[in-house]
């Protein structure tokens, strides 16, 4: 138990200090940018309540908002990525999984656990842009920028995925 508060303290410091301080200057094309602190939302434990994901989800976009200087994009994404997170989790892997297990190559499989990360990430990067740009005045330009934010988000959440070596234990 106290492992996981600690893990998920770590998880939620290091992320938050990654996307602040290096991923927000990174726009590739300046048409995609990277949102690593996803991956707090997406490794929170299976069967943790609906109230505690939300408060988490909500909790890191405000805290993304506060030093991005956005007022309230991130946490309005978050919060309907972290709402339509179990219904991923019970869509792709099924209903029976044991509670306290981390959503993860090893427990989902490489395919489950792709499709659910990129569910999770187009959710929360179509909610992300379409707050943030308030109009469907160029959709050619909006699809684009969704689609290679969710393309390198992907990515660089499945390449720290895969040198995430950790036990998983069920129920900790």
């Amino acid at each position: 138990m106290i492992n996981n508060i600690l893990r998920g303290i770590i998880y939620f410091v290091v992320l938050v200090l990654v996307q602040v301080l290096i991923l927000n200057n990174i726009h590739f094309l300046r048409i995609a940018t990277p949102f690593l602190y996803l991956y707090f939302i997406i490794k929170i434990p299976v069967g943790t309540s609906q109230t505690n994901v939300l408060f988490f989800s909500f909790l890191i976009g405000l805290v993304i908002d506060t030093f991005s200087n956005t007022p309230g994009m991130h946490a309005a994404a978050c919060t309907l990525a972290g709402f339509t997170r179990q219904s991923l989790i019970n869509f792709f892997e099924g209903k029976d999984l044991p509670d306290g297990i981390f959503p993860s190559f090893r427990t989902f499989g490489y395919g489950g656990f792709f499709r659910y990360v990129i569910s999770f990430v187009f959710i929360h990067h179509v909610a992300l842009f379409l707050i943030e740009s308030l109009t469907f005045f160029d959709p050619l330009f909006l699809a684009i920028r969704i689609g290679a934010s969710v393309i390198t988000t992907v990515l660089l959440i499945c390449t720290v995925e895969a040198f995430n070596i950790e036990p998983q234990k069920s129920g900790d």
